[in-house]
């Protein structure tokens, strides 16, 4: 029984150790260890919102006639440069002075009329006064006197009405600009019966255009009058250039159930770069605070390997972990680790000189690349990216390179140096 007794204490014994010898961290060679670091500096973070549009002129006019006829002379050509009035092309008058030298006629037969109507009027007038002729002569004479008024007032408008059609045969420029199109040709009839026919279309001031961009309903919230924009068109991949907001329009645009909100984009051109018709890419500026304290925000995402940390710290000739891999307890930085943290509150891991340790801070803004840090760190400290293993290769090359002639552990000498 004693035997049995001791034997069964034996394999306790035994299994006890197996367990704590498997579940006792190993320790990791520290020149296996990598360890990627970046100091906090003085940097910009910002956040965009993203949107596509299309270039144009901030003033773009359609140039048309309001007769038909034939186009018998066009003064400009694409890309002309046009003052206002500045004529740019003439309809054939021929059947317009002719319609005008007709109501001449008219008007001129209409005041004859007027004029003898009137001086009857005016010889019967004192005769009806005395009672010397009958009330329905009288009555007829101010009846043909009204008529020929009416008569002469409808022709003077029919003559008017041709003057002002033969000046539209002269087409002027409405506006100071450049001719982007040219939609006729000399010799061309053109008829304005039921629409206006478009002869030209003219860029106001190409200096100054807009981007006119779609943006998507889960970000129009974000986007105000007055934010920076910067933008690429395919035609310069290498340039970028820059805008602002001028405009948000409320009128949404569905696309196969996808709602955009339009919004409007200065777009300074002073070396005519841009051109109407170009597809922007933009991108909104939402948010920016610029000269802030940051660092890159893979600091607050890292989460040190626990066998790492140990193996790293025990290798380092000050430390402040303890046997079992912890930071003291007693280290107020350590509360709060882990995923346990606030929109506001972040934890990072700070190097200085061989000790690395917990740091609370506070965050600001942060768009997934750099974070801004409010309080916890100052200009220069150096947080922990990542904590990784070397593979046995990379270590394997690292010694090899440290062991070449020249290196200080491998005891040659240098460029120089004597032998």
């Amino acid at each position: 029984m004693k035997k049995r007794t001791i034997i069964i204490i034996a394999i306790a014994v035994a299994v006890l150790a197996t367990a704590f010898m498997l579940l006792k961290p190993q320790k990791v060679d520290a020149e296996k260890i990598s360890v990627e670091t970046a100091k906090a500096e003085l940097g910009t973070v910002s956040k965009t919102v993203t949107a596509t549009g299309t270039l144009e002129a901030i003033t773009t006019v359609e140039v048309g006639t309001q007769v038909s006829g034939i186009i018998e002379n066009i003064y400009v050509d694409f890309n002309s440069y046009v003052k206002r009035n500045q004529l740019i092309a003439q309809i054939d008058t021929t059947n317009l002075v002719a319609q005008l030298e007709q109501s001449q006629a008219s008007l001129d037969n209409a005041k004859a009329e007027l004029d003898y109507q009137q001086a009857n009027y005016n010889r019967l007038a004192p005769l009806n006064d005395k009672n010397l002729i009958s009330q329905s002569d009288f009555d007829q004479t101010v009846y043909n006197l009204d008529k020929a008024k009416a008569n002469y007032n409808s022709a003077l408008a029919q003559h008017k009405r041709n003057e002002i059609n033969l000046n539209y045969a002269f087409i002027h420029s409405p506006i100071d600009g450049i001719v982007l199109n040219r939609a006729v040709e000399e010799g061309q009839t053109v008829a304005a019966s039921f629409n206006t026919p478009t002869l030209f279309t003219i860029a106001n001031d190409l200096t100054q255009m807009r981007v006119e961009a779609d943006v998507d309903e889960a970000d129009i919230g974000q986007v105000k009058e007055g934010q920076r924009v910067e933008f690429t068109v395919d035609a310069y991949p290498d340039d970028i250039f820059e805008g602002e907001v001028t405009e948000v329009r409320l009128e949404p645009t569905v696309t196969s159930n996808v709602v955009t909100y339009t919004i409007t984009i200065s777009a300074p051109n002073p070396d005519f770069k841009l051109m109407p018709g170009m597809t922007a890419e933009s991108e909104i500026y939402v948010q920016e605070r610029k000269d802030i304290l940051v660092v890159p925000s893979k600091a607050l995402r890292f989460n040190p390997d626990r066998k790492l940390l140990l193996s790293y710290m025990s290798s380092q000739p000050k430390t402040e972990m303890t046997e079992s891999g912890q930071m003291p307890k007693d280290n107020p930085l350590m509360q709060g680790t882990g995923n346990n943290q606030t929109s506001e509150q972040a934890l990072v891991w700070v190097k200085k000189d061989s000790v690395i340790r917990a740091q609370a801070v506070e965050i600001g803004l942060d768009n997934d690349i750099h974070a801004e840090i409010l309080s916890g760190l100052n200009r220069g400290d150096e947080v922990v990216l990542s904590m990784e293993e070397k593979d046995k290769a990379e270590v394997e090359r690292t010694n090899g390179n440290l062991l070449m002639p020249g290196s200080r552990r491998g005891g040659a000498a240098g460029p120089g140096g004597g032998g």
